[in-house]
C-alpha cells in the first residue's frame, strides 16, 4: 500500500475496514440528531407550553435523553441490535468494552462505537417525543421510571424486528428507511396511550394552553428540521448519492407539507399560523422518514402533500368529533403529528418505492433479484404480486407496531402507577414548575395571557390566570 497517501494508510487507530469518510459522517450525523433533542426539543417544548409548565417540559427531555444513554450502553443498543436471543429481541449485554466498541459495526465501515452512539440519539428522540402528549401534569418521578421501563420493554423490542437484520420484520422485507415505524409511530401510539393512563391535564390548562414564547419555539423547530439531515442522511451508513438524495428528499417533502398546512390553515381559519406551521413542518419529517431514499424527489412532494393535509384534517376536524380522541389529553397532538404522519409515509413508501433506490441503500447487485418494489412500480414493471406483497408487509408492520405499543405501554404505565401516582395532584398543577421542581422558568412574566386595553391586546402580561375567551381562528399546540 506504499502508493497510498499517509494519511489515508491503515494504522492500529485507523483499520483496514475502517472507511474515514463514512466514519466522519456517521458521528457527524448523529451528532445532528442528537441537536434535535438538546436542546432543540428542549426549547421547542419550553415556548411551546403555559409558562407555568416551561421548565418541567424541557425538564423532561433534558432527563431522558441523559437516562437513555446509561440505559443505552448498559443494555439497550445489544437488545436493539445484538445477537439474537428471539426473532424479535437481541440478547442483554453491555457495549463498554473497547474489545467490543472498536470492532466494526453490523453494518457500515466504522467501528461499533460510532453506530451505539448514532443509534442512542434515535432512542432518546423517541422518549422525549412520548414525552410530548404528556407535558403538564405527568409526575416528574413517575416519567423517570417510565423511559428506562419503556425503552427496555418496548423501543428494544421494535428496533430489533424492523431494523436490525435478524428480526423478523426485516427479514420480512419491510421498508422503514429511518424511524418512521420504529421511531414516530412507536411515539406517537405510546405516548398517545400514555395519555390516556395519566389522564388529563387541568380543564382550564386544556381550554386555555398558550405558548409562553412562540419565538423560542420556533427556533426548537429550526433545530429539529435542519437535525433531520442527520435524522435520514445517516442511514445509509455510507457517504453515498443515496444519503444525498435522502436528505433533499427530506427538506422538499418537509417544505411541501409545511405549505400545505399553512394555505389550510389560512383556507379554514382566515389566518396564517405559525403553529400550524410547525406542526405542517413536523409531520412532512416524519412522513417522508420511512421512504426518504427510497422514493424519488416527484413523489417526495406528493408525500409533503399528503402529510400536510390528512394530519391537518385527522387534528383539525376528526379530533374534534371523536369522544375519544377529546377523552385522552394529548398535549402535543404527537397521535396525529407522528402516530397518523408516520403511519402515512410507511404507507406511501409502500407506493412508490422505487426498486433502484432500494438497491442502492440496501447494497443489492444489480443481477439479484429484490422483493423491494413498490405497488405503483409493480404495476408499472408487470410485477404486481411484489408491489401488493410490498404494500401488505408495510401494513402488517403498522398493526404490529400500533398493537404491541398499546399493550405493553398500558403494562408499563400500571406498573409505575403501583410505586408513584402517574399525574400531579391538581394543588400541584395550579402551581406547575414551582410545584415540581422550586424553580420557575421567567421570573416577570405572566402565563401567555394579555391584559384587554386595546383592540389587540397589551405586550403588558398579566400573572393572574384569566378565562379569556379564544379568539377566532386562533390554534394552540392541543
Amino acid at each position: 500500500m506504499s502508493f497510498l497517501p499517509s494519511n489515508l494508510l491503515p494504522s492500529p487507530a485507523s483499520p483496514e475496514w475502517m472507511n474515514k469518510g463514512d466514519n466522519a459522517w456517521q458521528l457527524t450525523a448523529a451528532t445532528l440528531v442528537g441537536l434535535q433533542t438538546v436542546p432543540g426539543l428542549i426549547i421547542l417544548y419550553g415556548g411551546a407550553v403555559k409558562k407555568k409548565w416551561a421548565v418541567n417540559s424541557a425538564f423532561m427531555a433534558f432527563y431522558a435523553f441523559a437516562c437513555v444513554l446509561i440505559c443505552w450502553v448498559g443494555w439497550g443498543y445489544r437488545m436493539s441490535f445484538g445477537d439474537k436471543l428471539v426473532p424479535f429481541w437481541g440478547t442483554a449485554n453491555v457495549a463498554l468494552d473497547q474489545a467490543y466498541l472498536l470492532e466494526p459495526a453490523f453494518a457500515g465501515k466504522f467501528p461499533a462505537a460510532t453506530m451505539v452512539y448514532f443509534q442512542f440519539v434515535f432512542a432518546a428522540i423517541t422518549l422525549v417525543l412520548i414525552a410530548g402528549a404528556l407535558l403538564g401534569r405527568m409526575n416528574f418521578y413517575a416519567w423517570m421510571l417510565f423511559v428506562p421501563l419503556w425503552l427496555t420493554f418496548s423501543y428494544t423490542f421494535v428496533a430489533f424486528s424492523i431494523w436490525y437484520p435478524d428480526g423478523f420484520l426485516a427479514k420480512a422485507g419491510l421498508i422503514d428507511y429511518s424511524g418512521g415505524y420504529v421511531i414516530h409511530l412507536s411515539s406517537g401510539v405510546a405516548g398517545f396511550t400514555a395519555a390516556y393512563w395519566v389522564g388529563p391535564r387541568l380543564t382550564k390548562d386544556r381550554e386555555r394552553f398558550p405558548p409562553n414564547n412562540i419565538l423560542l419555539m420556533m427556533a426548537g423547530a429550526g433545530l429539529l428540521w435542519m437535525g433531520w439531515t442527520g435524522f435520514n442522511g445517516g442511514d445509509p451508513y455510507v457517504v453515498s448519492v443515496d444519503a444525498s438524495l435522502a436528505v433533499l428528499n427530506t427538506h422538499v417533502c418537509t417544505a411541501a407539507s409545511l405549505l400545505t398546512w399553512l394555505i389550510l390553515d389560512v383556507a379554514v381559519f382566515g389566518k396564517a399560523s405559525i403553529i400550524g406551521a410547525v406542526q405542517g413542518m413536523i409531520t412532512g419529517l416524519v412522513c417522508i422518514t420511512p421512504a426518504a431514499g427510497v422514493v424519488q424527489g416527484w413523489a417526495a412532494i406528493i408525500m409533503g402533500i399528503f402529510s400536510g393535509s390528512i394530519p391537518w384534517f385527522t387534528m383539525m376536524v376528526v379530533h374534534k368529533k371523536s369522544e375519544l380522541l377529546q377523552k385522552v389529553d394529548d398535549t402535543m397532538a404527537v397521535l396525529h403529528t407522528h402516530a397518523i404522519a408516520g403511519s402515512l409515509g410507511g404507507i406511501m413508501a409502500g407506493l412508490f418505492a422505487s426498486p433502484k433506490l432500494n438497491r442502492l441503500f440496501y447494497g443489492y447487485p444489480i443481477d439479484v433479484d429484490s422483493n423491494y418494489v413498490g405497488l405503483f412500480y409493480g404495476l408499472h414493471m408487470g410485477e404486481v404480486r411484489k408491489g401488493f406483497r410490498q404494500m401488505g408487509i408495510q401494513l402488517v408492520g403498522i398493526v404490529f407496531v400500533l398493537v404491541f405499543n398499546v399493550i405493553v405501554t398500558s403494562v408499563i404505565c400500571l406498573v409505575v402507577q403501583l410505586i408513584v401516582p402517574l399525574r400531579m395532584s391538581d394543588e400541584d398543577m395550579e402551581i406547575g414548575d414551582e410545584a415540581a421542581h422550586g424553580e420557575e422558568a421567567y421570573a416577570i412574566w405572566g402565563q401567555g395571557e394579555k391584559l384587554e386595553n386595546s383592540r389587540y391586546g397589551s405586550s403588558v402580561y398579566n400573572d393572574v390566570e384569566l378565562a379569556a375567551p379564544k379568539r377566532t381562528g386562533q390554534v394552540e399546540m392541543t
